[in-house]
């Protein structure tokens, strides 16, 4: 069987460790990076658990087997190469011989293995390696890959916070790795950083591992995360330098308040993998809301560019499709729905929806599920009203309250926000197959189906040829914006916040959920 072998990302990787890398100026070794997590964090076993506050901890605490860079190529980390077979059913990794976990043991193929079973088990991305049916481990450096299907995902699903290597000496203990006791105490990771202590609400500390399989990194020697859940406490933490960097801010008004601070830098770069989007979600399968027509008239009354000007004051970009702007996937050229209150008082006439007395047509209901979203939940309120649609906006009482909503079906409208997740086949295609109708909250639940976007998505996800996906994916998204089972708004604005003491701030496709052990303090 022959085999595609990835070799020059490996003799890249060797020269940038040869000369410090690529950097504009010498990087410094020692000190300590403040940063700031907005919200407390549940789990730092990032095999077990999703999200962003997992993912930058769990980054640094646990190494996966590739990295990527800002141009969405794949590079050398605890496999220093790989190759795929021509088939695409074999995918082989050849392990470093020198990495060793926190406690000094050896990292080693049982350890690849006994992670991608655990990721398949717990992970509630757990589908990403669903077609690999077993792991060979020839010997203690080669960890074969062996999959049902081809399946293009697994690049990036090895990579970032979607893959962590865990011991399996700790792990393999028998205890439920989701509730582990070593998840957030004397955790032992493979990663350049280790713990030190966490305090839920206060802090997480990190330090070097001196062990670590990257000589000469991590170039820091510790990293405080401090949890600051209140937007303007981060940002006067941000302004009184108190903390040097900072990931995931979204607030328009702290971007912009922040963008004025002399001595420090806001950027959107690096969210690529994450992919975070802003949407309307319709439920096709309820009343006049079943009709295209009726939300191709709704995507038509309602002003996108009001959304990016006014509500989100400049920070967002335009988002056309269920793939993120900027992933390689992204097709622009889709139907976008330009503001056309008689276009969409033709379509709803045409759908049969006349006007009653009091101009109104008839009435939907607007969930949210949280309060950031508030003000985009009242501009679609009003701008629907114009067209003759009666509003009724339900906050609910918590999160799990407006999560239950979604994921029984129980709604006509509601904004969200759903994550990407570096490759379609991980985070795009769960919200449009007809087999993941109402099986979650980011599943399908608007009850879209479409038999072609089926068999498009079932294509995209086996097709190991980049170009061939491209185009599987451009028809996908032309379908999915004739039929608007949702409303494409804007890529949620993350931004990177970090002061002129730092060097090599991470803004690659992972943002923070990468490893930053090449992150240095000039000063």
């Amino acid at each position: 069987m022959k085999f595609a072998k990835f070799t020059l990302a490996a003799t890249l990787l060797a020269s940038a460790l040869a000369t410090g890398g690529a950097f504009a100026e010498e990087p410094k070794r020692g000190g300590t990076l403040v940063t700031v997590l907005g919200t407390n964090v549940r789990n730092l076993n990032s095999a077990v658990q999703s999200g962003i506050v997992t993912g930058y901890p769990g980054a640094q605490l646990f190494a996966s087997p590739l990295r990527y860079d800002e141009d969405w190529t794949p590079k050398p980390y605890l496999a220093k190469s790989w190759s795929v077979s021509d088939d695409g059913l074999k995918v082989t990794l050849n392990l470093v011989e020198n990495a060793t976990f926190h406690d000094g043991h050896p990292i080693t193929s049982s350890d690849v293995k006994f992670s991608v079973k655990v990721i398949q088990e717990n992970h509630p991305f757990k589908s990403m390696f669903a077609p690999v049916k077993s792991v060979d481990t020839p010997d203690d450096h080669t960890a074969i890959l062996n999959l049902s299907r081809p399946h293009p995902a697994l690049m990036l699903a090895m990579s970032g916070q979607l893959m962590s290597i865990i011991p399996e000496h700790i792990y393999g203990d028998g205890q439920n790795p989701k509730t582990h006791p070593r998840n957030n105490k004397d955790v032992v990771g493979s990663g350049p950083f280790k713990l030190v202590e966490f305090k839920n609400g206060e802090h997480i500390i990190l330090e070097r591992y001196d062990g670590f399989f990257i000589e000469g990194r991590p170039y820091l020697d510790k990293i405080v995360m401090r949890i600051i859940s209140d937007p303007a406490a981060r940002a006067i933490a941000y302004e009184n330098g108190e903390v040097h960097m900072g990931a995931f801010e979204s607030l328009p008004r702290i971007i912009n308040r922040l963008k004025k601070v002399k001595g420090l830098t806001v950027t959107p770069d690096g969210y690529g993998a994450i992919g975070p989007l802003d949407w309307l979600a319709i439920n096709t399968t309820k009343g006049p809301l079943k009709d295209k027509r009726v939300r191709q008239a709704i995507a038509y009354a309602v002003d996108k560019k009001f959304i990016l000007k006014a509500i989100m004051q400049g920070t967002a970009v335009e988002a056309n499709t269920g793939i993120h702007p900027d992933s390689p996937f992204y097709e622009a050229d889709v139907e976008t729905y330009a503001l056309d209150l008689d276009k969409a008082n033709a379509l709803l006439d045409e759908a049969g929806f006349a006007k009653g007395g009091d101009g109104m047509r008839f009435g939907v209901t607007i969930d949210f599920g949280w309060p950031g979203v508030k003000p985009q939940v009242e501009y679609v309120k009003g701008a629907l009203k114009k067209i003759g649609i009666n509003v009724t906006v339900r906050a609910s009482a918590d999160f799990p309250t407006w999560a239950k909503r979604m994921g029984t079906m129980d709604f006509d409208l509601s904004w969200d926000t759903v994550f990407n997740w570096g490759d379609p086949a991980i985070g795009v295609h769960r919200t449009y197959l007809t087999s993941n109708i109402a099986k979650g909250v980011w599943s399908n639940t608007q009850g879209y189906s479409n038999a072609r976007v089926d068999e498009l998505l079932d294509m995209a996800a086996r097709e190991n040829d980049p170009a061939k996906r491209k185009a599987l994916y451009s028809e996908f998204q032309k379908i999915v914006a004739d039929e608007v089972p949702l409303y494409f708004t804007n890529a949620l604005p993350y931004h990177t916040v970090y002061s002129d003491k730092v060097g090599n701030p991470p803004l690659g496709i992972w943002g923070t959920s990468t490893p930053i052990d090449m992150t240095y303090l000039k000063e």
